[in-house]
Parts: structure tokens; C-alpha cells; sequence
């Protein structure tokens, strides 16, 4: 089979690969679905090899197929998989990180924080972007008939981390929430706050995106390269401020007008990865009482609970798709994915 590999320098090649094998304890997936993720382009933009050094991991020096957002049906199973557990045959997705198991970290779900570290599917072990791969059993996830499987693809990481953002912020419908950003995650926290019941104001520096997020549920759209989003959040909120901050940008902007937008005793959460930002700690935090958290992803537990949520509440996240690709079509996919002028990539089979 052929798999997608990022070669450096905004390149990419369709590398031939045996097909996958099931260990004892894995499973191998027909991909039906895999999503391209933001985190993608720290991988595809920098030289080879830069991109491993900068994130801090080790390069293997072997070609990994590309893809952290897979999707797909169980086409195979390794022997000592409880069929119990999962069955040729089911749909699935994937908690994207596979761990030690045995860690305090893995035993609660957060396998990407591993003690022993972790391997990131579609980063330092074959992922995605190919039409089959194989996982550890304990990564699946199962997937309801309702969900569809990009919406299964775009769980596993972005969606998902906007998910798990929401929960780290305890988010209810007693909550107004300002969310900073209105890329796939950004629109997916949109859609999910709502539909918990809170009150959303979407920000944006593009009109467009903040204009979006209206369709996603969000009550009040602030498009930040006309308007300081502090004072237009004030004004939303009679002068108190939002309970509840979310940063999905990753940009330093976004994130000091979350911190100075959140009102008395609110929380903030960062998910956007990357960069820097100076705050003014008395005022903006301590006299505040203010509460910043950053969030990673999710849990392989919350995960489930995600894909629950989203069929239970009938959400299209599907609607975060403007592009639909084949494997054959990576190339052009990936460059046009690079501008960020669109909406989320998947690659369907």
C-alpha cells in the first residue's frame, strides 16, 4: 500500500509500504476517513528533520506515514484481542496515542502523557493517511452508526480537543463563553458549548471565520481586525466580563484578550499550541482571581464520552469539512490545506 509522508520543506511523497500486520494485541483499520489536523503543517512546513528537533521527539529516521486523525473499519484482529472488546467488522476510531498501560498517566487515559513516553500515530508511528493502519487495541474507540466517519476522524484530535477543553472548563448553560479563534477547533468548541447550553461569543481576525461560527451556534460573532474583542465582549456582557475563555489560536492577540476579557473569579483555557504571550499578572490574574488552565487534547475516557455527546445531540461536525480528498490527490491537498483560507481537509476512502 501507499502512505503519505512528509518529506520537509512543504513537500510530500506517496512512499510504498507492506501492508499492515496485527501484533497479538492489535488491531489493523480500513481507513474509511482521515482528517488533516493544523498540528499537520509543524511537519509538513520545516526541513527535514527540523520538525522532530523543534517538537522535542525523536527521529527515527524511517519514513512514518502521516495522519493523527484516522477513521475507519476493524479489517483485522491479533490473537489475543478480546472479541469482547472489538470485532472485525466494527467502526472505529482512535485515541491517537499509544502508551505504556501500565503508568499512572496510561492506567487514567492520558496516554499521550506516558511516563514512558508515548507514540503519536501519524507522528512518531504510522498513521492515517494511507489505506490501512494498524493500532493498539487499547486506542480504539467505538464509533455509533450515527456518527458519520469523518466526523469520527476529526474526534480524534480536533474536535476532540475542543471537547476536552470545554470539560477542563467545567463549561454549563449557566456560562457565557468567549472562544479566540474560529478555525476547526475553534468552530468545534463553538458547536459543542452550545449545544451544552452556553451562551457563545466566537472571535476571529478573518470576518468571514467569526461570521461562521454563527452556523456552529455561536449567539454573539466579534470580528477582531475591526473591533478590540475586550471592549466588544465587555459590552456583550454588561461590563462584567466572560465567566469562561477559551484560546484556540495559538496567537498571543488571542491569548491576552482571553485572559483580559475573562471576568472576576472566571477560568481561561489554552489549547492553541506554540508561541509566546506576555501577561500583566496583578491585574489581569491575582486581582481577578483568575484561573488558567491549559488543556491537552483529551482522555481516551472523554474521548468516548465525546463521540456519546455528539450522536446523542445529533451535531453536524461534518460541517467543519470544506474539502474532501482522495490519498492520490495528497499533494495538491496539502498545499492548498498550507494557506489556511479554508475550512478543515480529510482524506475519504
Amino acid at each position: 500500500m501507499r502512505g503519505v509522508v512528509f518529506t520537509g520543506d512543504s513537500n510530500l511523497e506517496l512512499v510504498e509500504f507492506p501492508d499492515p500486520i496485527p501484533g497479538p494485541r492489535d488491531v489493523v483499520l480500513e481507513i474509511k476517513a482521515s482528517g488533516m489536523c493544523g498540528s499537520d503543517l509543524k511537519l509538513y512546513r520545516p526541513p527535514a528533520g527540523a520538525a522532530f528537533k523543534a517538537l522535542g521527539l525523536k527521529d527515527s529516521g524511517q519514513p512514518v506515514i502521516a495522519g493523527h486523525e484516522p477513521c475507519g473499519i476493524v479489517a483485522a484482529v491479533g490473537r489475543d484481542v478480546d472479541p469482547r472488546t472489538v470485532r472485525v467488522g466494527d467502526r472505529v476510531t482512535l485515541h491517537h496515542y499509544q502508551g505504556c498501560w501500565t503508568c499512572p498517566q496510561c492506567r487514567t487515559g492520558w496516554t499521550q502523557m506516558c511516563d514512558r513516553t508515548a507514540v503519536v500515530y501519524g507522528v512518531t508511528g504510522h498513521g492515517g493517511h494511507a489505506p490501512y493502519m494498524r493500532a493498539a487495541v487499547e486506542t480504539v474507540v467505538a464509533l455509533p452508526d450515527e456518527v458519520s466517519f469523518s466526523t469520527g476522524a476529526a474526534i480524534s484530535c480536533g474536535t476532540g480537543t475542543a471537547y476536552g477543553a470545554l470539560l477542563r472548563l467545567n463549561v454549563s448553560a449557566r456560562d457565557t463563553v468567549a472562544i479566540f479563534g474560529q478555525g476547526p477547533v475553534g468552530l468545534s468548541a463553538t458547536q459543542l458549548a452550545a449545544a451544552m447550553g452556553a451562551r457563545v461569543i466566537a472571535v476571529d481576525v478573518s470576518g468571514e471565520r467569526a461570521q461562521t461560527a454563527k452556523a456552529f451556534g455561536a449567539a454573539h460573532v466579534v470580528d477582531a481586525s475591526t473591533t478590540d474583542p475586550v471592549e466588544a465582549i465587555m459590552a456583550l456582557t454588561n461590563g462584567k466580563g466572560a465567566g469562561k475563555a477559551l484560546d484556540t489560536s495559538g496567537a498571543a492577540a488571542g491569548r491576552s484578550a482571553a485572559v483580559r476579557c475573562a471576568s472576576a473569579w472566571g477560568m481561561v483555557c489554552f489549547v492553541g499550541e506554540g508561541g509566546e504571550v506576555t501577561l500583566n499578572v496583578s491585574p489581569e490574574i491575582i486581582r481577578k482571581q483568575l484561573t488558567l488552565v491549559g488543556s491537552w487534547t483529551l482522555s481516551s475516557a472523554a474521548q468516548v464520552d465525546c463521540v456519546r455527546f455528539i450522536a446523542d445531540h445529533g451535531l453536524e461536525i461534518d460541517k467543519l469539512f470544506t474539502d474532501r480528498w482522495t490519498l492520490d490527490q495528497a499533494e495538491e491537498a496539502y498545499k492548498a490545506f498550507d494557506k489556511q483560507a479554508a475550512g478543515k481537509g480529510v482524506f475519504v476512502n
